[in-house]
């Protein structure tokens, strides 16, 4: 093990180098890349036509681990996500790079005492490569981390990381009101952020079992996350505008049981048409929300997650035919491939507008997401918390 870890952590500074060259050193890159697309040349990424896939886009994926194990979510940003490291983990175990989500999980393991049990508790949502903290610790993307931490230990059977799964755990735990919902993190001076529907769906799914910490999260949903007539989730919002979030639609039907097929056909409420800033192709997909002024990726891609888990090839083949059109080449590697966070510049969830570089550079959140569906992967694994049908509320209504 000691011996692969060494040659993996020469791979990641070889990378960084290459990456951190690119006008000086463009042979030498080509030859690192010569060496991913061989590695990935017998994997079982496929395309929707059931041929060879594209190692272009794994190989991006993989170009933007560092060093340190730590994933920048976009090009030229010193950007890392917790969540996005977490997405990467999962699929790095599914395409047999099981050694490169290791050094993601030993990056923050390392850091368990430092820095996940001081203060307010819990890692840090986001830093820059260099490991310089941003200033929340944002609840559902540490729930992203034990999922991923799950997913690990039942497909390897390794408990390497069993201490900081139960640090995740029990911190989940105490995070959660007399109402069952979970306060969605901490800002740094210790306030705790408001309940946010996703993030408590993730907390829903991160810990094993079901007991009365499941029983009392599926409780708060009913009573304050669901509009029993649209059979949704919703953010509970005080502003109808935003009361409706796109991505609880996927992500509620891959967590929760049984949950209503109709909350997926739901989804058109989002669907719109955007020219691609990248491409000038147009593009249709999903918006964040129901002003419907972009195309979001990453959220078009859990659409086609939840799609094809529930039996809908076809609807799945679709998104991913219109997604495939946004492609764009990667800067860190040449030959590599990826999906920007969104097609147009436009607003994220409420009147916020995205970043600058959203729809011009690939990104890790809607690039992984891609992958998941073209590999036919459901991140949440195939696991049910096999809880009685008394406690679906959302079957009471259909």
């Amino acid at each position: 093990m000691n011996n692969l870890r060494l040659i993996i952590t020469t791979a990641l500074a070889l990378t960084f180098l290459l990456s951190s060259c690119t006008k000086e050193s463009p042979l030498l890159q080509e030859k690192e890349y010569e060496v991913l697309e061989a590695k990935t040349s017998g994997s079982k990424v496929k395309n929707n036509n059931g041929q060879q896939s594209q190692p272009k886009i794994l190989s991006w994926v993989k170009s933007m681990q560092h060093p340190n194990g730590l994933l920048e979510s976009a090009e030229y940003t010193d950007y890392v996500s917790l969540y996005d490291n977490s997405l990467a983990a999962i699929l790095f175990i599914n395409t047999g790079n099981v050694n490169r989500a290791e050094y993601i999980f030993d990056y923050f393991n390392e850091r368990l005492e430092t820095e996940f049990k001081v203060g307010s508790g819990g890692f840090y949502q986001s830093r820059g490569v260099s490991g310089l903290r941003s200033e929340r610790r944002w609840m559902g993307d540490n729930a992203w981390l034990l999922i991923a931490l799950n997913y690990y230990e039942k497909q390897t059977g390794n408990s390497t990381y069993n201490a900081m799964q139960q640090a995740l755990e029990d911190w989940l735990r105490q995070s959660q009101d007399a109402d069952g919902g979970i306060r969605g993190g901490y800002n740094d001076d210790g306030t705790p952020i408001h309940k946010v529907t996703e993030g408590i769906l993730m907390a829903y799914h991160a810990v094993k079992g079901y007991d009365d910490f499941h029983k009392g999260i599926l409780n708060f949903l009913k009573e304050e996350r669901w509009d029993s007539d649209t059979q949704d989730l919703v953010t509970g919002s005080d502003d109808d505008r935003y009361n409706f979030a796109m991505d609880l639609h996927p992500l509620g039907f891959l967590v929760l049981e049984d949950f209503p097929e109709a909350s997926l056909a739901n989804l058109d409420r989002y669907y719109n048409t955007q020219e691609s800033t990248m491409t000038g192709t147009m593009i249709s997909g999903y918006c964040f929300d129901t002003d419907r002024d972009v195309v979001w990726i990453e959220g078009t891609a859990q659409a086609a997650v939840a799609y094809n888990m529930a039996g809908s090839r076809g609807k799945q083949k679709q998104i991913l035919s219109e997604i495939e059109n946004n492609l764009i080449s990667g800067s860190y590697l040449p030959g590599t491939q990826g999906l920007p966070y969104s097609v147009n510049p436009g607003t994220t969830f409420g009147a916020a507008y995205l970043w600058e570089h959203a729809d011009l550079s690939p990104a890790l959140s809607s690039t992984i997401w891609f992958l998941f569906a073209e590999l036919d992967i459901n991140p949440f694994g195939s696991d049910n918390k096999d809880l009685p049908s008394s406690d679906k509320f959302w079957n009471a209504s259909i």
